[in-house]
Formats: C-alpha cells, structure tokens, sequence
C-alpha cells in the first residue's frame, strides 16, 4: 500500500508532513524518527571499533614478534657460523644453508599455529553465539592465516639467513 505523502525523494518535506500528520493524532507525545540505515549502523558500530582497536594491536604484535623472530635468527646465525663455513667450504649452496637455518623456525611456527587455530576457532565460535546472523568459520581461513604465518616468518628469517649464507666461509672460519 502506498500512502500519498510519501515522496521519498522530498525527505524534508516527507518529515514535516509526518510531523503534522503525528501532531494531529498524538499531540502530547513529541514526534521524532530515525532512519533505519542509521539504526543497522549503530547496531554493529561497537563492534566496528573493537575490529578496529583488535586490528592495531594484532599489527604490533605481529610486528613485535617479526624483531624477535629476527633477532633470534641472527642470534643463531652468529652462534652457527664456523658450521656455515664449513659447509660452505665443502660445497653446501645458499639454499641448502638457508633451508638449514630457516626449518627449526619453520617447525617452531607450525607448533605455534596448531596450539593457536583451536583456541582461535573456540573463540571466534562463542562471540559470533550473539549475533542473530552468522556464517560459520570456513577451513581456508586458518589454511590463510598458516600460509601467511610461514610466509611472514620465512621473510623475517631468509634475510638474515641469506646474508649468513652469502659471506665469505674464510673469513666466517678465521673469525670463530
């Protein structure tokens, strides 16, 4: 049904008409309206926020634990240096040092992320509970967030291991 007022390109002059109309019928209580766009907004913007302020935060730690996972992979290439001269000496590549140096980081962010996903699932599951409409959590979001964890991870490790890789062996020997 469509009522003869309602020009919805005319909003101010829909609103005024809508306030006479409610005047008319309901004088003793003051007439005031909100826009249902608004209203779904509003709805959803507390959790905007958090997704924003969760976000940041999973940034700088994210970030946090790139420096650590770099100051560890030079901590190792330091300690590891006669061997990789050695191993350069006797014909090792860079890629098979690399590889050397980088799969003990790569096993320890794989243990990381298989303590990490269930609880992460578990989590995700209870806060979308409050929510009338929901989609479930798909597997190729956390097959994401793995792909992306080692590819971070074998960024932040492969510079310091290429660079470990790429000296010279003899001055890597003379200085141990």
């Amino acid at each position: 049904m469509s009522w003869p007022w309602t020009k919805t390109a005319d909003v101010a002059g829909l609103l005024t008409t809508m306030n006479k109309k409610w005047s008319e019928l309901h004088a003793e209580v003051p007439f005031s309206y909100s826009f249902l766009d608004d209203r779904f907004n509003n709805t959803y913007k507390n959790e905007q926020h958090i997704g924003l302020i969760l976000g940041i935060f999973a940034g700088l730690t994210i970030f946090v634990a790139c420096l650590g996972l770099f100051g560890l992979a030079t901590y190792t290439a330091e300690q590891r240096t006669r061997e990789i001269g050695i191993r350069k000496v006797l014909g090792a590549g860079i890629t098979s040092i690399v590889t050397l140096l980088s799969k003990d980081f790569v096993r320890l962010v794989v243990v990381a992320f298989l303590i990490a996903a269930p609880v992460a699932w578990w989590v995700m599951n209870q806060w979308l509970l409050d929510f009338a409409y929901r989609l479930p959590i798909s597997w190729w979001i956390f097959a994401l967030a793995a792909i992306l964890a080692l590819l971070i991870s074998l960024f932040t490790i492969g510079y310091r291991a290429i660079r470990a890789a790429s000296a010279n062996p003899t001055e890597s020997l003379r200085a141990s």
